[in-house]
């Protein structure tokens, strides 16, 4: 700091075109920005993959209850059908029964064992406790009854407007080391759904602690999430607490990942409160609301961010035995996208760019692997050769502006020509821009690249000379 003792550094500064500061603040200032700028990027090289290391949910099963409620005119799903949606996605919930009289709810509260908690059943009450609708830690047979025909009263004389349909009866969850969450979503008219996670219970307003995040998310994103809120600090050892499952909480998190994902017909949930602590993650309630969704041929034209596709994940096997996995391209792919291009003869190289390279450049590889799902689509086929992964082809779309049709490009391993690859690529990648809704698919192919004008003919595709350049085929295929 200084001026005229530090006159001649900055000229020297300057002219070396470095940086420099007068005082710290703004120094600090940029930092920051360094800093948000490579996590930032650090968060765009996030992938979300597949659950498989999860059990399957019962996707159908949600959409079934979904649809029930929409054909009754309804927009807000019961305790029960809320409860019964994150189940399907195996997200743990309380144990929940109707009651719809002081009896009934005598004898399921007995079938659950005590203490249990009882909350009035309504779907036009969002807030029950407001409501004088939650009555907690019941421990007898007297305190149900009474709890019952309190519940009632206390909606009747607080919300005489709302509609009851009896009273939800559970088991008292106690976890003394229990930590209070929140996990929500909500749906933004520019951004699609939004997964929102803070601290919970009835004090989740007035705490105003919440980070928010566009799906799909995968465990970095996850645990970087969590680890925008307040409550975080809380979630390990804490006032004599041992620290959470903090795998219980993330696979909570992803489940309703992929509940945004496959339903978009889910517009608002409310997980709150989500009790977690070492032993595991509970929603003890949950609001969930549902809007009708026009269908599209685009399963996830609903989010802002395409998930990875793993509906176009598929095997087979070649005459040799060997097994191939055709899967959509990930950007941790770019090292074995690097070596196949490299590995490739020159001739399939210009076949394939029709220019000269030699190796993809940083800017080429990034472009090739870091994809976006909802305009374009590349599909690449993989083997395992001594616990590595090694690419042997690849076949890509990207959309056209007018949103009907596409262009494709395809490659092979130069050792992988005539085993019929090639032809599979090609019909998974055709398959591919059929769900999207495309109609023609069309792309360039030298005069000199024999071998791919016959795989075009096999597919049916027409071949036409371009007008402008002679060398070069005109290929297409009404999908």
């Amino acid at each position: 700091m200084g001026e005229s003792q530090v006159a001649e550094s900055r000229v020297a500064f300057n002219l070396a075109k470095k940086p420099n500061f007068r005082t710290p603040e703004p120094a600090v200032e940029v930092f920051s920005y360094l800093s948000a700028y490579y996590r930032n990027q650090k968060l765009l090289m996030q992938m979300p993959g597949p659950l498989s290391h999860h059990l399957e949910p019962d996707v159908e099963a949600a959409r079934m209850i979904i649809d029930g409620a929409l054909q009754d005119r309804r927009k807000i799903l019961s305790e029960m059908e809320s409860k019964a949606l994150l189940s399907a996605f195996h997200i743990p919930v309380a144990q929940t029964m109707i009651a719809h009289s002081p009896n009934e709810a005598l004898l399921i509260a007995q079938q659950l064992g005590f203490p249990v908690v009882m909350k009035v059943n309504s779907r036009d009450i969002t807030h029950k406790t407001d409501a004088g609708g939650v009555l907690l830690n019941l421990a007898n047979a007297q305190a149900v009854t009474v709890a019952y025909h309190a519940i009632i009263a206390n909606v009747k004389l607080n919300r005489p407007d709302a509609r009851m349909d009896g009273v939800s009866i559970e088991p008292m969850v106690v976890k003394p080391n229990g930590r209070e969450l929140m996990v929500g979503v909500t749906y933004d008219a520019v951004f699609g759904p939004v997964i929102t996670f803070g601290a919970g219970g009835t004090m989740v307003e007035v705490m105003g602690d919440r980070a928010v995040v566009l799906p799909p998310l995968n465990t970095f994103l996850v645990k970087d999430l969590i680890q925008s809120t307040h409550a975080a600090k809380m979630l390990g050892t804490f006032r004599h607490m041992p620290p959470v499952d903090m795998a219980a909480l993330e696979s909570v998190l992803l489940r309703v990942s992929e509940m945004v994902c496959e339903l978009p017909a889910l517009t608002e949930m409310d997980i709150n409160p989500l009790i977690v602590d070492e032993h595991g993650a509970l929603a003890a309630d949950a609001r969930i609301v549902i809007a009708l969704r026009q269908p599209s041929a685009d399963r996830y034209a609903h989010m802002a961010i395409y998930p990875y596709p793993t509906h176009l994940i598929s095997t087979w096997q070649l005459a040799d035995g060997r097994n191939i996995t055709i899967r959509p391209i990930r950007p941790e792919d770019a090292e074995i996208e690097q070596a196949f291009v490299r590995g490739l003869s020159e001739e399939a190289r210009y076949f394939r760019f029709m220019f000269s390279v030699q190796e993809l450049s940083q800017t080429m590889l990034l472009r090739f692997t870091q994809i976006d799902y909802s305009r374009e689509m590349a599909l690449i086929a993989v083997t395992y050769e001594q616990d590595k992964e090694i690419e042997l082809g690849v076949a890509r779309f990207s959309i056209n502006p007018e949103g009907e049709s596409c262009e494709f490009a395809l490659v092979i391993a130069d050792a992988m020509q005539g085993k019929g690859l090639g032809q599979k690529l090609m019909t998974a990648l055709m398959d591919a821009a059929r769900a999207k809704g495309l109609k023609v698919m069309a792309g360039e192919v030298l005069k000199t690249n024999t071998n791919m004008l016959k795989l075009m003919n096999r597919l049916g595709f027409s071949v036409e000379d371009r007008l402008d350049d002679d060398n070069i085929k005109r290929v297409s295929k009404i999908l």
